[in-house]
């Protein structure tokens, strides 16, 4: 997550150092959520088909091989390479990072004591990331994170031989290699069309999103023929599990498209530097790592379900908060909204972290964190889109701003409480049924 979110710290240094145009820059705040995205779920199957450690390790490598490449960029091109192998990387973490924590204690209070922590994690990586930046930015110093994320992937890749052991694999299972071309390229397609879009080249969006319509149906059709699917639709007949990829792609929809989108209102309307922008949205990401951790005692008391429907419907109410800005309004005047927002998204992520491997096989526990940020990162692409579509306005057209600011505020506010309530009805329908 410092990975991630760090760009938004220096992103109008990184601009100028490698020379990048609109489009570039595009790419630059876009790359590592792509390399996620189309990674997460190949590199979950992998893991549970050929050792979990050994996926994690091979991840953590290829990061700091990323890092490297964007430490060492000279141009917008490389940079964007190296932030797409960040996210491949990432993925290979992400995707068993989770699991393996669980491994370790088959208690169910220790399972969900570590999605807290997981959850606490998002939060706590997505403040400092821009902060990190910012501040090495003052320096003159725009590429020292990428050299020290670099040394913490190999350390993290080092340190995995001797805090994990090796899982056991499904034995008989077979690699579902053309699943996971068909699934990657598609939504590799997709992402491609959603950046086309916001960059207002529609031609090409539509030839992508083409594209990744037929990659799409060829791997749905592909995992119903398959005896070893990568995804089993089955799953999705289970009211929790279904609940539970709603979530997480509301989430990405709701919450974490605003706040993407937050850092550059700040800078371009309310006259923040991008230090000053990221500081403030540090009340809504660091709040969210407190809350996530001391959200391990609602366990006892709440399903996962009733955790994430909680969890989305606070938010929304923390993002309805965000509204009502005017010419006369202040930085000052979010701040309410944010914690809000913050300690609902902590209870949020570590319900997300406790439901994706709770609701699948603990022999499938990789592929279900890994379906279930896809969908995050997939809901966040698509809401990123819409809010900076919706969200858009003259440069020097300040009134047009603040309302398209209060309007995707409400807008992703809706989603989220939209959301909550799908999940209870997922739920219920899956009891129906059963």
């Amino acid at each position: 997550m410092l990975a991630y979110s760090g760009p938004l710290g220096n992103a109008a240094t990184l601009t100028g150092a490698l020379a990048a145009g609109p489009g570039a820059t595009m790419w630059i705040l876009s790359s590592m959520s792509t390399g996620l995205a189309v990674s997460l779920l190949a590199a979950g199957a992998l893991a549970d088909q050929t050792g979990r450690r050994r996926v994690f390790e091979l991840g953590a490598y290829v990061f700091a091989v990323g890092s490297a490449v964007c430490a060492t960029s000279a141009t917008a091109t490389q940079f964007v390479i190296g932030r797409l192998v960040e996210g491949v990387g990432a993925a290979g973490v992400i995707a068993t990072g989770l699991g393996l924590v669980a491994a370790v204690n088959s208690d169910a209070r220790a399972h969900s004591a570590a999605a807290s922590w997981w959850g606490a994690s998002m939060g706590l990586g997505i403040a400092l990331g821009p902060l990190m930046t910012g501040l090495f930015d003052l320096a003159g110093l725009w590429s020292a994170p990428y050299w020290l994320l670099a040394a913490v992937g190999v350390g993290i890749a080092i340190a995995s031989r001797w805090c994990f052991s090796e899982t056991a694999v499904i034995p008989g299972r077979r690699l579902d290699l053309l699943g996971a071309a068909l699934m990657t390229g598609g939504l590799g397609l997709l992402l491609v069309a959603l950046v086309e879009v916001r960059q207002g080249g529609l031609r090409p969006a539509l030839l992508c999103a083409g594209g990744a319509a037929v990659a799409l149906t060829a791997f749905a059709i592909s995992q119903l023929r398959s005896r070893s699917p990568m995804v089993e639709f089955a799953l999705f007949r289970r009211g929790d599990f279904a609940a539970a990829a709603t979530a997480a792609a509301v989430t990405g929809a709701g919450v974490i498209a605003l706040m993407s989108f937050a850092c550059t209102f700040l800078v371009t309307s309310m006259g923040m530097s991008t230090l000053e922008a990221g500081a403030l949205l540090g009340l809504w990401s660091g709040t969210s790592a407190v809350s996530a951790v001391l959200s391990r005692r609602l366990v006892a008391r709440l399903t996962g379900t009733a955790q994430l429907a909680i969890g989305l419907a606070a938010t929304g109410v923390g993002l309805l908060m965000l509204t009502g800005l005017g010419a006369d309004s202040t930085a000052g005047q979010l701040i309410p909204g944010l914690l809000v927002a913050g300690v609902a998204t902590g209870v949020l992520n570590a319900g997300l972290g406790r439901q994706a491997t709770a609701t699948i096989p603990p022999d499938r526990a990789a592929v279900g964190v890994g379906m279930n940020n896809t969908t995050r990162y997939v809901g966040a692409s698509i809401g990123v889109t819409v809010v900076g579509v919706l969200a858009a306005a003259p440069h020097d057209d300040i009134a047009a701003r603040l309302s398209g600011w209060n309007h995707v505020a409400v807008l992703t506010g809706v989603v989220s409480l939209v959301g909550a309530a799908a999940v209870l009805a997922l739920v219920r329908f899956g009891r129906e049924r059963g």
